[in-house]
């Protein structure tokens, strides 16, 4: 690339870069069948380009009722908890029969979903859905 003046590098030109390609690539110089003017890459990029843009908007404010129907949701995808016996006032060792693993796990789980990391000291504490729901509207500031 030459350099201007300005000390800015000088973009080629599509002469410039017809005249390089043709050079270190002479299989493009082949015609198309039909066609008069060798084939290019550089030729068949369309003269305009369509610019996209992702717009992004906020999720849905969060309410209790919407957390606890997630954490459910999230609980019943567990595939140690059987749906039938599961509520928000079920204790998860005592009535759904789980480990301490299986807690780590739902409270991973439950990370992943509300995104925010909830502190080891803190995820000891969290034995029944509720309080899972009541932790996650406190550190998000949803009361009703």
């Amino acid at each position: 690339m030459a350099v201007t003046n300005m000390g800015l590098p000088r973009v080629p030109t599509l002469a410039t870069t017809w005249q390089l390609s043709t050079t270190l690539c002479p299989a493009w110089t082949q015609t198309r069948p039909g066609a008069s003017q060798p084939a290019s890459v550089l030729a068949q990029v369309p003269s305009q380009v369509t610019h996209l843009c992702r717009q992004y908007r906020d999720a849905p404010p969060l309410t209790l009722e919407g957390i606890k129907d997630r954490v459910l949701c999230v609980l019943k995808l567990y595939d140690k908890i059987d749906p039938e016996k599961l509520s928000v006032n079920s204790h998860f060792m005592k009535d759904l029969g789980l480990d301490s693993l299986d807690q780590v796990e739902i409270i991973m789980a439950m990370e992943d979903e509300f995104g925010f990391e909830i502190p080891n000291i803190d995820a000891e504490k969290l034995m029944y859905p509720q309080e899972i729901v009541d932790y996650i509207a406190d550190k998000k500031d949803i009361y009703e």
